[in-house]
């Protein structure tokens, strides 16, 4: 690492502290020093929960929490060009969707500043039965406890506010581990919450291994929820592992996509070439797997390949790029094997799988077999497939065939092919004549099957770091 690289410390109750142990942080773009990072363990992650437990001993009223939340916002609108380069630079990702990252991540704050001000329980009508005559009851919404938060690498900025702020509406103090490959925009916002006022111990930042942090947060029975998003076999193992404790968990997704004769397919094409590379697809829900009816087949491929080819590949640093690197050279070689394995079966490459300044481009894979990874589990990568079908039933049912459901997308002009899709796909989220790629910060996400067993954004994340206590009044 050159001396010449920042350093930058940990928060723990408040103080920023160094370990002598470093974590360093490389561009994926070209592997240069981009920061180091003081490395926490097993003891700083139980100093952080006892910090965090001290914290919920004196309650911020919700007004405190939601002024906070709205300051973290102005700030980070402030910085949003510095947060964006910081993206860029720690993740690889194209300075053009590190800009919509920072704007999401604002989003994010200010709609958790509205759940802290709302939070509320309910009003239960207790003379609705004869034992209730001369009773009052309502519910009150009461914060579940520390909350340990677990994110990835992809999203470096708004999954980690997607933690952080709805627990802090909730009245939850944090212990959070981010990505060691991308700690810098979760110290960035770590920064940013102390500058707006939170007090020490209400958020506390480790970056290390999870093999250390991440056991003294699940062993902890102080640590009363885990958020987890990330690979399936991960946050399930998370769960298995701590039964007794609320684990939410967002997965992945093999994203499909239907497009019906009907559908708009020009506009098809180019929603579905800007979502299935943007951030070299590393996106939980990038747009995976498009079937598109036989009878304009040819006219989807036909539009949709020339404009993947028009995407620009190159420094994420350049406003102009679409498409940067993987995270890592042995993802980008894992995701070639995949493509690799798929032609291997028969399917056709129709542009793509190859390397451009060390750079994978842009890939359509055409009609992989239906036993490689390509057609059924989450390549994370710049890898679409394309394959026609002959009736709705059947794209449904390739749909539904892999263990994810997170979001699908369907383009159609018949309300009633829309609503039976909606209805008879298993995932989470639908859209209809959008991208599955599509996600406003305030609305629910989360799948189900393997894809997770929660549902994000601010309303519902609150909700999930709260428990409800019945208040029974004898009149």
């Amino acid at each position: 690492m050159a001396a010449t690289a920042p350093e930058r410390m940990l928060l723990v109750d408040g103080e920023w502290v160094e370990t002598g142990d470093w974590v360093e942080v490389a561009s994926p773009y070209d592997g240069a020093p981009v920061a180091r990072v003081a490395q926490a363990g097993a003891a700083e992650a139980r100093a952080a929960v006892d910090a965090a437990e001290r914290a919920m001993r004196n309650p911020l009223p919700a007004h405190k929490r939601a002024e906070i939340l709205v300051r973290v916002a102005g700030a980070l609108g402030r910085r949003a060009d510095e947060a964006a380069r910081l993206i860029a630079a720690e993740a690889g990702k194209p300075l053009k969707a590190a800009r919509v990252e920072v704007a999401r991540a604002m989003s994010t704050y200010t709609m958790s500043a509205v759940e802290a001000r709302t939070l509320a329980g309910e009003m239960v009508p207790m003379d609705a039965s004869q034992a209730g005559e001369g009773k009052l009851a309502f519910t009150r919404r009461v914060p579940v406890g520390v909350v340990g938060a677990i994110s990835p690498f992809n999203f470096p900025l708004n999954l980690v506010a997607h933690k952080i702020a709805p627990a802090l509406a909730a009245g939850c103090a944090v212990v959070l581990k981010p990505a060691s490959q991308t700690p810098l925009s979760a110290l960035l916002l770590a920064e940013l919450e102390t500058e707006a006022g939170l007090p020490p111990g209400w958020l506390n930042v480790l970056v290390g291994p999870a093999s250390e942090i991440g056991d003294v947060l699940v062993e902890d029975e102080r640590v009363r929820l885990l958020t987890f998003t990330g690979s399936a076999e991960i946050g399930w193992g998370l769960r298995e592992r701590a039964p007794r404790k609320r684990v939410n968990l967002e997965l992945g997704n093999a994203t499909p996509v239907i497009v019906e004769a009907d559908a708009d397919v020009e506009d098809a094409a180019a929603r579905c070439a800007a979502n299935a590379f943007s951030f070299a697809g590393q996106s939980c829900i990038s747009v995976q797997r498009i079937y598109v009816q036989a009878g304009v087949y040819d006219r989807f491929r036909e539009a949709f390949v020339p404009r993947v080819e028009r995407l620009v590949v190159g420094d994420p640093a350049d406003e102009d790029t679409d498409v940067g690197p993987l995270i890592s050279t042995d993802e980008r070689d894992r995701v070639l094997a995949w493509v690799e394995e798929a032609r291997a079966g028969g399917a056709t490459v129709l542009t793509g799988a190859e390397l451009e300044n060390g750079l994978l481009r842009p890939t359509v894979v055409e009609r992989p077999p239906q036993d490689t990874k390509l057609a059924c589990e989450e390549v994370f990568g710049p890898v679409c497939t394309l394959e026609p079908y002959d009736s709705l039933d059947d794209a449904i049912d390739r749909a539904n065939a892999t263990r994810y459901g997170l979001q699908a997308g369907i383009f159609t002009s018949s309300l009633r092919a829309a609503l039976d899709a909606t209805e008879r796909l298993e995932f989470g989220g639908v859209t209809v004549n959008e991208a599955p790629t599509f996600r406003a910060d305030q609305m629910p996400y989360g799948g189900v099957k393997d894809s997770g067993n929660t549902r994000e954004g601010p309303a519902w994340a609150v909700r999930e770091m709260t428990e409800e206590r019945l208040v029974v009044v004898q009149l």
